[in-house]
């Protein structure tokens, strides 16, 4: 399977295009400078805030503490003192790692961190790019990172220059979304047929001798088909799902079953296919 590819449209220079394995091309919308520096007034409100109230019980806490032991103290003062430190440099790293490259100033802005060949960023690559903020903030308030990402087309700063990152633009997802079982009215649970809270994929029963012609490479397509779908717009979503499944049917002789829409049928296909796997394994 070829890597995936990036560039940038040669129309808009905001626009980052990701070649798929899958041979579809999602287009990126880049974060500008404006709505990446609402973010992180909003982050820096909420650490200013988190930094002042472990002050104010830092505060309380350690001239107490001394009228029991001197060592009691100043174990809380190391303590206060690496709370601190994590606030620093964990504040941006663990929110950006574990919240699928969204810090809360992100979030509110619908922007998030992406790599360059569009996955998630992974704990490293976002202690490398905040790690840099010492230096992008030079001589004072960022200075260097905005000058740096004006002078680039992917609007990066060092940070994200070294960690192989970029800012991007949240899509917004159109609705209904195949698959999904949320309530669309607040009377529509009342009206709903009891086999309806049944996912679709699981009403499906495809044959095993079909299957199993296929790999745990078709797998791992579907699984990361799967992982990134919510991201795409409903017309490239529908694009990747004909062409995945077209390649399904070819290798394995499946067809998909009357009634059931293209992402149905893959979600059975890969739910079948784990439960193979599963049972294999149990066997052993």
């Amino acid at each position: 399977m070829e890597p995936v590819k990036t560039q940038f449209s040669d129309q808009f220079s905001d626009q980052l295009n990701i070649d798929t394995p899958e041979l579809v091309t999602i287009e990126m919308p880049i974060a500008g400078i404006g709505s990446r520096f609402v973010a992180l007034v909003i982050d820096y409100l909420i650490w200013t805030a988190a930094f002042l109230a472990l002050f104010i019980v830092a505060a309380i806490v350690l001239p107490a503490l001394h009228v029991f032991a001197d060592v009691s103290a100043n174990w809380a003062a190391g303590i206060v003192i690496l709370l601190v430190f994590l606030l620093q440099w964990g504040y941006f790293t663990l929110f950006e790692a574990l919240g699928n490259g969204r810090t809360p100033g992100k979030r509110v802005m619908k922007i998030h961190v992406i790599h360059r060949s569009g996955r998630a960023i992974t704990f490293v690559e976002s202690l490398a790019r905040n790690l840099l903020r010492v230096i992008d903030y030079l001589p004072s308030f960022y200075v260097a990172g905005v000058v740096t990402m004006f002078l680039n087309r992917q609007n990066q700063r060092l940070g994200d220059m070294v960690a192989g990152t970029l800012v991007v633009r949240d899509r917004e997802i159109e609705s209904p979304h195949w698959g999904e079982l949320g309530t669309r009215t607040i009377t529509a649970a009342a009206f709903a047929a009891p086999a309806a809270m049944i996912p679709p994929h699981l009403r499906v029963v495809l044959p095993a001798s079909n299957l199993a012609r296929l790999s745990t490479g078709d797998l791992e397509v579907l699984e990361r088909f799967f992982s990134r779908r919510l991201d795409l717009d409903l017309t490239t979503r529908a694009a990747i799902a004909d062409r995945i499944a077209s390649a399904i049917r070819g290798k394995s002789g499946l067809e998909i079953p009357e009634g059931v829409s293209v992402e149905t049928f893959l979600e059975a296909v890969a739910h079948q296919m784990r439960e193979v796997a599963r049972m294999s394994g149990g066997g052993r």
